[in-house]
C-alpha cells in the first residue's frame, strides 16, 4: 500500500465510537482562539519525508492542535517544542508548524502517532490504541527505508516494542527512560526512548531543551 492511500483509509476511519464523538465534538464547540478555523476533527495520518530513515511515534493528536490543523505535532505546545528541536538538529526547514499547508518539510523523519484520534482528557482506551496500531504498522511497512524509531512517551515506546516483540532480539532488557536507546536487529536497529514533549512534561522541567536536543544528537549519530 502507498502512503496516499493509507492516509485516505486513516481518514476515514470511524472504528472507535467513543472517539468519534469526541474529535467530533471538540470539533464543533472550538477554543476560544480558534473561532475562525475549520477544524479537521477527523483521524490524522503521519507526515513527513516518505524516504525517512526514523520513525517518530507520539501518543495522540491534541484536541485543539492536530485535531484542528489535520497535521501531526500541528498547532500546539508539544508541537512547538518537536520541530523547534528538529530544526536545530537539521531535521525540519523550519522551526515552527501552524497548519497543514504551511511550508514545513521534514528530512529523513517521518512522525506518526498509536493513535490517530484526539482522546478526551488525553487518555485513549486500551481497545482504542490497538484498532489503531494496524495504521502504523501499515506506515512502517511504506517506509522502505526506516534505520530507527524515536518514541516520544513510555505508551508510545511499550507499543512499538509489541509490534517488533516478535522476531526481535534487543541487547538488554527494555525499560522506558529518557534517552535510553535500544538495539534490536535487522528488522528494527535502534529504538531511542524520549519523554513526551507535553506542556506538563516541559513547563516543569521534566524534559529540558537540552535534554530533547540530546535525542536528535543521539538520531543524527545512528544515521552516520
Amino acid at each position: 500500500m502507498k502512503l496516499d492511500v493509507l492516509e485516505k483509509e486513516i481518514v476515514q476511519c470511524r472504528k472507535c465510537p467513543r472517539l468519534v464523538a469526541w474529535r467530533e465534538e471538540v470539533a464543533g464547540k472550538k477554543r476560544r482562539a480558534y473561532q475562525g478555523w475549520t477544524y479537521w476533527g477527523k483521524p490524522v495520518p503521519g507526515y513527513g519525508d516518505p524516504q525517512a530513515q526514523v520513525l517518530v511515534v507520539g501518543l495522540a493528536p491534541g484536541a485543539h492542535g492536530s485535531n484542528r490543523t489535520g497535521r501531526m505535532f500541528t498547532g500546539d505546545a508539544s508541537g512547538e517544542f518537536l520541530y523547534a528541536a528538529l530544526y536545530r538538529a537539521g531535521l525540519a526547514n523550519q522551526p515552527t508548524s501552524v497548519h497543514r499547508d504551511d511550508s514545513l518539510r521534514l528530512t529523513d523523519i517521518f512522525i506518526s502517532a498509536v493513535c490517530r484520534c484526539v482522546p478526551p482528557d488525553n487518555k485513549p482506551l486500551p481497545e482504542e490504541i490497538q484498532n489503531c496500531m494496524p495504521y502504523l504498522r501499515a506506515e512502517i511497512d511504506c517506509l522502505e527505508e526506516i534505520k530507527g524509531i524515536v518514541a516520544l512517551g513510555r505508551i508510545a515506546f511499550e507499543q512499538v516494542i509489541r509490534l517488533y516483540q516478535e522476531g526481535c532480539k534487543p541487547d538488554r532488557e527494555l525499560i522506558f527512560h529518557h534517552g535510553a536507546r535500544y538495539k534490536f536487529g535487522d528488522e528494527l536497529p535502534w529504538l531511542i526512548a524520549s519523554y513526551h514533549p507535553s506542556r506538563q512534561n516541559t513547563q516543569t522541567g521534566r524534559l529540558t531543551t537540552s535534554m530533547f536536543d540530546h535525542v536528535w544528537a543521539e538520531v543524527r549519530k545512528a544515521l552516520g
